[in-house]
């Protein structure tokens, strides 16, 4: 039975909000959106359903399921979803942008950094000891999705199965997504309560009368319409389409820059289950198909992601940023600024889908009610993507314990780290900044060590 807890003398719903003081807020949230998608989900709903009672927990955790449904960051399309609630399209905009930007602008710095001075003693010691705390991080992920995800015997068959996939047949994950989709299609016509999906759930709290409150009517803007459906979809393919011709017709189909855009609206399509669901293809192209970075440059790309405000999967504007900057894309002379371009072009094609998703799909998909038909291949797809994590915290293994390639010595050192960044994630359930932190300080002080 549902919980009901009213927070005393939050009894009078809060004013209605305006447009100056969410766009402060979504600002302010871009900045402090550490954590990773919990966290950053748990952030919003400590400011806006605890404290400014903007939502109510209901319709929060209503909203959050749907985000869960769709692919691509769900913290940032669960702002964008908010917003759009609140002030139309031009609300999700800015939501959904300002979650994104800052991490934008601190990335490409982070990433100038980083091509620029990670020769240096200082900086390699601190990403010796990073790297195998990234292991274990990936390695937790495919742990927190797995718990919540492999409820039954057929499900963990598909997780084994992907990881065999893309581990000894090297699978194309596109190809591995669209088989866990049609199984899970399936199987929730012949089986629907093994492909029933789970999502977040919790009491069901009161913290007072809310702006938008369970009982609030759906907003006239937030109601599906077919002329409105077609509307938008139109924008967004003319979004879609203006950049992407504008870069074939300036530089060719197969420029860097044409390629990237390319590759990363692909990616942005399989993002089912969140970043890391998507790395193992960003990885099999970026760096096994394209070269725009080394496996090393990935790892460390990720803690970066790791160590920053906004979603994970903003890792992907540091592998622009890199690609660009060491093939020169713009001449040795404009290496930053072709860096910079680069990875502000690949978050546009990244998150422009995610955008669409919600101002576009928001209607639709209220309209479905959680319906088996919709929610089961997302099942199967979500139970694939764990097999599919496996197998990236292997690779990472492989490349941080032998960086020399099997037939060379292991690194004791970076296993250790490693053992004790499980040990803290797992067992003392530390939060991913602290351990990062925590490991680069034992790399830089082991690095030290041997210099001595």
């Amino acid at each position: 039975m549902l919980e009901s807890t009213t927070v005393p003398g939050a009894l009078v719903a809060p004013e209605k909000v305006s447009f100056r003081e969410a766009f402060w807020f979504w600002l302010k949230l871009g900045f402090i959106s550490f954590g990773g998608p919990a966290g950053q989900i748990s952030i919003m709903h400590q400011e806006l359903v605890e404290q400014r009672r903007w939502i109510s927990e209901h319709r929060f955790l209503h909203a959050l399921n749907y985000c869960m449904l769709l692919p691509g960051p769900e913290a940032q399309q669960l702002a964008t979803y908010i917003g759009w609630l609140m002030h139309r399209t031009w609300g999700g905009i800015i939501a959904g942008v300002l979650f994104v930007l800052p991490s934008l602008f601190v990335l490409i710095g982070l990433s100038w950094l980083y091509i620029a001075f990670g020769n240096l003693e200082v900086v390699a010691g601190i990403f010796y000891g990073i790297k195998p705390a990234v292991t274990a991080i990936v390695l937790q992920a495919a742990h927190r999705i797995g718990s919540r995800t492999l409820k039954n015997n057929w499900l963990w068959g598909i997780a084994a199965a992907s990881f065999t996939a893309i581990f000894a047949f090297n699978v194309p994950f596109p190809l591995i997504v669209l088989a866990a989709g049609i199984i899970g299609y399936l199987g929730g016509i012949y089986a629907p309560s093994t492909f029933s999906a789970g999502g977040h759930a919790g009491s069901r709290k009161s913290f007072g009368p809310a702006l938008i409150d369970d009982d609030t009517p759906t907003p006239e803007h937030a109601r599906f319409s077919w002329p409105k459906l077609v509307a938008l979809l139109a924008i967004g393919a003319a979004l879609w389409l203006v950049p992407m011709a504008l870069l074939t017709a300036a530089l060719g189909w197969d420029a860097t820059l044409t390629q990237m855009a390319w590759f990363f609206t692909k990616a942005a399509l399989l993002t089912f289950g969140g970043a890391y669901a998507v790395l193992p293809y960003v990885y099999q192209g970026a760096v096994g198909h394209y070269g725009w970075l080394t496996p090393t440059q990935m790892i460390d790309g990720l803690a970066l992601g790791e160590s920053t405000p906004g979603p994970l999967i903003m890792v992907v504007a540091f592998v622009g940023f890199i690609g660009a900057y060491v093939l020169q894309v713009f001449g040795p002379e404009h290496a930053f600024l072709a860096g910079a371009v680069a990875a502000g072009l690949v978050t546009w094609f990244t998150f422009l889908p995610s955008f669409l998703f919600i101002l576009a799909g928001g209607p639709l998909v209220e309209s479905t009610q959680n319906a088996i038909r919709f929610t089961a291949p997302l099942t199967g797809i979500t139970a694939a993507v764990v097999g599919v994590i496996v197998n990236l915290a292997m690779f990472f293994a492989y490349h941080v314990f032998w960086p020399n390639g099997i037939e060379g010595r292991m690194d004791w050192i970076s296993l250790l780290i490693a053992f004790a960044a499980a040990v803290a994630l797992f067992r003392y359930k530390l939060g991913v900044i602290k351990v990062l932190m925590a490991c680069g300080l034992a790399g830089f002080g082991a690095n030290l060590l041997v210099q001595l």
